[in-house]
């Protein structure tokens, strides 16, 4: 019998997508708005009706399908979604009741998961007495209460302050290390695909586009998505990739010359904080980020409109065949 996930899934319309997945393995699932993210996770746990086979540890979850409250899976989301007229406990403790579990033992095993996430002394309030990070800690709770074979995180970071999002970052992070399931994590943000995860499926238009472990999919990356993601520029030229970063890019008012091969021309869409510089969107043939002082942004008179050059030596280009990212 096989361990892990193998699926071949289709929403019509939405989705259409071969994944496969090793139990223990922690995957993070990115791409933008509306590539088939949560839909996919959805269609695994059988919210949404798909077409094709799933399969969990050998076992058909799809021939015939099998009813969600009969797949191996925990689900924590955003939105949190819990029981707004239960108590922490009792909305942790409802997943092994409803699997048979009897009551004393699935309340132990409720107050044990609080308390690995913290929040064992709010174990008696209702959702609507916890804070948004401590609303998100029962969630989770509840999600790995059942020793799902699947568990299933939709953006659980999203909507939380920094502060509260990285120390739960942490403690998902000390969970999973010991956990023997599949995790799959739907994220827009690089620190989660690259300190959670070490597998990433990328996501574009219904479809997976590209896989492999995150520091791969960050050097290479193949869609516009992931190279903001990670903070480059990428290009596709005749069945090759051209990455560099926006800081080794040069801006100027006049077309260049000289020893930096690649330019282009565009017009200044957009102007944004970043770090000690400041970040310039330049859109023309292709949209691409560089990154100047604020000293030069009064020089230059850079301004939204602007029509300026961008330029960058070929030495700060890396590049790479299509087929190998």
């Amino acid at each position: 019998m096989s361990s892990g996930l193998v699926a071949a899934l289709e929403v019509p319309g939405r989705l259409r997508a071969e994944v496969t997945a090793e139990p223990g393995q922690v995957v993070a699932v990115i791409g933008p708005n509306g590539a088939g993210k949560s839909t996919l996770l959805r269609a695994l746990a059988g919210l949404v009706p798909s077409r094709g086979d799933i399969e969990v540890d050998g076992e058909s979850w799809s021939r015939p399908p099998r009813p969600v409250r009969d797949r191996s899976v925990g689900m924590a989301f955003q939105s949190q979604l819990l029981f707004p007229h239960l108590s922490a406990l009792d909305n942790v403790a409802f997943g092994p009741r409803s699997r048979g579990t009897a009551r004393e033992e699935a309340d132990r095993v409720a107050g044990d998961w609080l308390d690995r996430f913290g929040v064992g002394d709010l174990a008696r309030r209702r959702p609507g007495q916890l804070s948004g990070g401590q609303a998100q800690r029962v969630s989770l709770a509840r999600a790995l209460a059942t020793s799902p074979r699947l568990l299933l995180l939709d953006e659980p970071f999203a909507g939380l302050d920094i502060g509260v999002a990285t120390a739960l970052r942490l403690e998902l992070s000390r969970h999973l290390a010991s956990y023997d399931g599949i995790t799959l994590l739907v994220t827009h943000d690089a620190i989660d695909a690259l300190t959670l995860a070490d597998r990433v499926w990328v996501l574009d238009g219904g479809a997976v586009v590209q896989t492999g472990p995150p520091a791969e999919v960050a050097a290479q990356p193949r869609t516009d998505h992931v190279a903001r993601l990670v903070g480059l520029n990428v290009l596709e030229e005749q069945g090759r990739y051209m990455s560099f970063s926006p800081t080794l890019v040069t801006v100027s008012l006049f077309e260049p010359s000289g020893s930096a091969r690649h330019r282009w021309a565009g017009v200044i869409t957009s102007l944004a904080p970043h770090g000690d510089a400041v970040r310039l969107l330049v859109s023309g043939e292709h949209e691409l980020l560089a990154d100047v002082t604020p000293a030069a942004i009064a020089e230059l008179e850079l301004v939204p409109g602007r029509r300026v050059w961008l330029s960058v030596k070929e030495t700060a280009v890396r590049t790479y065949r299509a087929e190998s990212a």
